[in-house]
């Protein structure tokens, strides 16, 4: 074989349709062809029976955040974080990942700076410091006063692949329960007494009335001139999906109860909800638990959301339900995700296909991830 030649026989390959015992064959980082049986060429890798899925897409991580951000007010340096981020992730199987960087944040403690994780990213891409693919998803926190100045800057990013129509006052949306705001403050390092945390909320609430629906109409301007795809987010209401829609959006991001996810779903958006909600067996804040969408038949796609570790987990954990399989349950990691976010050229394993390929073992009912190869070659 040639040195950008990659051959591996006897895994089961995790088709978009079905699973088959195999071979597949990768030329030039894309995957040339595959089949059934055995090869039995010195030059193959024997994958002893494993799986071989196809490198899972990550359309929401926070995990960059978290690295840069580790703690309230406790800054990490950023060339540092972005490395261990990428590092995580591959460790988790992700081979294309949407950086979810929050545009408009109210609280200046859990506040990231855009233009410092972009620059950052850039510049480990340039000194060849990213093992995986990193793209960039913007969220635009509607009610922020000076929204459309902050935002106008970063859309020339090249990386940039999607936006997404965030609302966290609290009252409504993710935060309809102002108990479990209080708590999700308190977390994050802004306790408050009784009295602060009631003109706290009203602040908040006043800064929505005042400029959420003209900055929606702004950014959706800016995401049609620049043919980006959109997201809703924490839809609550049936009003929050026909918004969505008139928007254009793609996907709808985490939505908040059953009724949401099936009217998203009816009217054509993908359904996107956590990974870590599924393993752990429902929302760390209240909301629909996953398995109930996708009982309900209303689940598209996972996102490892805070968890990296989660999306594959999830991916097996929903494989082995017989009203989902396999198949269906990796195409919601990898093909569905990819496509909602504009990749035509990753998410199955298929000829012409991005060679971004998992290996993996399942032991005691986990699966453990054995080998990870991006675009060809071998990077875990």
């Amino acid at each position: 074989m040639s040195p950008r030649e990659l051959l591996l026989d006897n895994a089961r390959l995790v088709l978009p349709d079905r699973i088959v015992h195999g071979h597949l064959r990768v030329v030039g980082g894309r995957i040339r062809e595959l089949g059934e049986g055995r090869l039995r060429t010195p030059s193959a890798r024997d994958c002893d029976g494993d799986y071989l899925l196809p490198g899972l897409v990550e359309l929401h991580t926070d995990n960059l955040e978290k690295h840069l951000l580790p703690r309230p007010g406790a800054h990490w340096p950023a060339a540092a974080a972005v490395r261990a981020h990428d590092a995580q992730l591959l460790a988790a199987g992700i081979a294309t990942a949407l950086n979810a960087i929050s545009v408009g944040e109210e609280e200046a403690e859990q506040a990231v700076e855009p233009q410092t994780v972009l620059a950052a990213l850039a510049q480990a891409r340039e000194d060849g410091g990213l093992r995986i693919e990193h793209a960039v998803h913007l969220r635009c926190e509607l009610p922020c006063p000076d929204l459309p100045q902050r935002l106008q800057p970063l859309l020339d990013a090249p990386q940039l692949r999607l936006l997404s129509l965030m609302d966290h006052t609290p009252g409504q949306r993710q935060f309809h329960d102002l108990e479990r705001y209080r708590a999700y403050s308190a977390r994050h390092g802004t306790a408050r007494d009784d009295a602060g945390f009631g003109a706290h909320v009203r602040h908040l609430q006043d800064l929505q009335h005042r400029h959420a629906a003209g900055h929606r109409r702004i950014v959706l301007a800016m995401a049609r001139e620049r043919g980006l795809p959109l997201a809703s987010h924490d839809d609550s209401e049936l009003s929050h999906i026909a918004e969505a829609v008139d928007a254009g959006a793609r996907i709808a991001e985490f939505p908040v109860n059953l009724a949401t996810a099936l009217a998203a779903r009816a009217a054509g958006l993908s359904v996107l909800a956590g990974a870590p909600n599924l393993v752990r067996g429902g929302s760390h804040s209240g909301n629909v638990a996953a398995s109930e969408l996708a009982r309900a038949g209303a689940l598209d796609a996972l996102s490892s959301d805070y968890v990296p570790g989660s999306l594959l987990l999830a991916a097996f954990q929903l494989g082995a339900w017989d009203s989902i399989g396999l198949p269906r349950a990796v195409a919601m990691v990898t093909h569905t995700p990819a496509r909602a976010a504009g990749y035509d050229d990753r998410g199955a394993l298929a000829a012409g296909q991005r060679a971004d390929l998992l290996r993996v073992r399942v032991v005691r009912g986990f699966p453990h991830l054995e080998a990870v190869w991006i675009g060809g070659e071998r990077r875990y």
